[in-house]
């Protein structure tokens, strides 16, 4: 079954959807300057009210890698997400102190962008689109064709640009791990508790009233 992460959740309200949608993964930006990022201290209220077993995951982008352990221990994560430019050096490291699982983000401009970041000694990747002006959660949808012509050994989670309107292509279009959905997920900018349903409804083939 395709595993589902809800990403860029900012209030309690969104906990409350999630908890209603059951999605495999929560997720949570802690790194600065991004319009969906949270302190730490509200990322520990909010994991504290997710239901047991849906896995919290932390985003970080080019942080240093004590800062990064250290908080994803303190929050209790299941996994960090490197979003920015971290190289095997940094990923090496992390693992030698975060006992959790590490996952790579690769803004995916071509095939090889993400075959080099399936060398890294990283668990999964998210496969996000490319952008020159951020690192994610841009709402640009994802072109598959440069995933399916990667050479991948690792699970993958597709992101970039997944709606309730085209999850279900998107999903079919290649052997992936998971959808990782954010900002198509929303209305106006908060978490969308109608839209979140519907697309874990497709995904798994189920309907959340």
């Amino acid at each position: 079954m395709i595993a589902v992460k809800f990403c860029g959740l900012r209030r309690l309200e969104d906990i409350g959807y999630v908890n209603r949608c059951r999605p495999d993964y929560a997720g949570f930006i802690l790194a600065n300057g991004f319009r969906r990022t949270i302190s730490t201290e509200l990322a520990g209220e909010l994991i504290s009210a997710l239901e047991p077993g849906i896995k919290p995951v932390g985003v970080f982008v080019n942080q240093p890698v004590a800062q990064v352990s250290g908080t994803a221990q303190k929050l209790g994560l299941y996994a960090v997400q490197l979003h920015g430019d971290e190289g095997e050096e940094y990923v090496e490291k992390l693992r030698e102190i975060f006992p959790g699982e590490v996952w790579k983000a690769v803004r995916a401009k071509a095939p090889g962008d993400i075959e080099t970041a399936d060398r890294l000694p990283c668990d999964k990747l998210v496969i996000d689109s490319f952008s020159t002006t951020a690192v994610g959660g841009t709402g640009k949808r994802i072109n598959t064709d440069i995933v399916a012509m990667a050479k991948i050994s690792k699970p993958f989670f597709i992101a970039g640009g997944i709606t309730p309107e085209n999850v279900c292509e998107i999903v079919n279009s290649v052997h992936l791990f998971g959808a990782d959905v954010s900002s198509g997920i929303e209305t106006d900018g908060v978490k969308d508790l109608n839209k979140m349903s519907t697309v874990i409804g497709i995904i798994r083939k189920e309907i959340y009233k």
